[in-house]
C-alpha cells in the first residue's frame, strides 16, 4: 500500500486551503487561482524537486496571493491535521504483513516541517519524499523507485492519492489506484480491500 501524504494522511487539502484563506482574509479561491497560474505551478514544481528552498517558495507564492511571506508554508498548512482513521488502517495493514509506503511531493522541511509529529519512519516501511530524489509525481520514475524500495510488483500495489493525474500515472504502471477525498470513506474502503473490517 502506497499513500500520498497531503490530503490522504492529512485533512482534506481543499478544507485546509479554505481555512487558510479565512485566516488570511483572502478572497475565496485566491490560493487555487495562484496554484493554477503557470508561475504558481512552477514554484510548486521547483520546491517539490528540491530546486528552491521553502523560504524562496514563501516569497514567490506570497507575491502571487498578496500576503506576507513570513512562514507562509506553516500558515498555509496550519490545519493539515493527521487523518487518524487512514493512519490507523495503514498501521493495521503493516501489522497484517502488508508493506506500506508514503510517496509525497514534498513541500520542504525548513523552516517548517509538515511531516513532524507523524512518525512516518516508524509507521511505514518506506518514505519517499520527492525533493530527496529530484523526482515528483506524476513522473513514473518516482513510482518505480518506491516499488523498488518495497520490493513489490506494481500489480500487487494499491496507491491512495487525492490527485487524479497521479492516480492515472500509477495506474499506467499497473498499480491499483484509489481516489482519496474523504477520510472516513477511504479508511472504510481500505479495510474492505485488505480484509481488515473486523480489526
Amino acid at each position: 500500500m502506497i499513500f500520498d501524504f497531503f490530503g490522504v494522511l492529512t485533512a482534506n487539502m481543499v478544507e485546509v486551503i479554505s481555512y487558510f484563506e479565512e485566516r488570511e482574509q483572502l478572497v475565496r479561491g485566491t490560493f487555487l487561482r495562484a496554484w493554477a497560474d503557470p508561475r504558481g505551478q512552477e514554484l510548486f514544481r521547483q520546491l517539490e524537486l528540491g530546486k528552491i528552498s521553502q523560504p524562496e517558495w514563501n516569497s514567490g507564492f506570497a507575491a502571487l496571493i498578496g500576503t506576507s511571506p513570513d512562514d507562509l508554508m506553516a500558515r498555509y498548512l496550519h490545519d493539515a491535521f493527521p487523518a487518524y482513521q487512514v493512519l490507523n488502517v495503514a498501521r493495521l495493514a503493516r501489522v497484517a504483513g502488508v508493506k506500506t509506503a508514503v510517496l509525497s511531493n514534498s513541500l520542504g522541511r525548513d523552516p517548517y516541517d509538515p511531516y513532524a509529529g507523524f512518525d512516518l519512519q516508524g509507521t511505514f516501511d518506506e518514505v519517499v519524499l520527492s525533493a530527496e530524489h529530484g523526482l515528483r509525481k506524476p513522473d513514473p520514475a518516482i513510482f518505480r523507485l518506491v516499488l523498488d524500495k518495497l520490493g513489490v510488483p506494481a500489480e500487487r500495489c494499491l496507491f491512495v492519492d487525492d490527485g487524479e493525474e497521479n492516480l492515472a500515472a500509477a495506474a499506467g504502471l499497473g498499480i491499483t489506484p484509489l481516489l482519496a477525498l474523504d477520510e472516513k470513506v477511504v479508511a472504510g474502503r481500505l479495510r474492505e480491500v485488505l480484509g481488515l473490517a473486523g480489526l
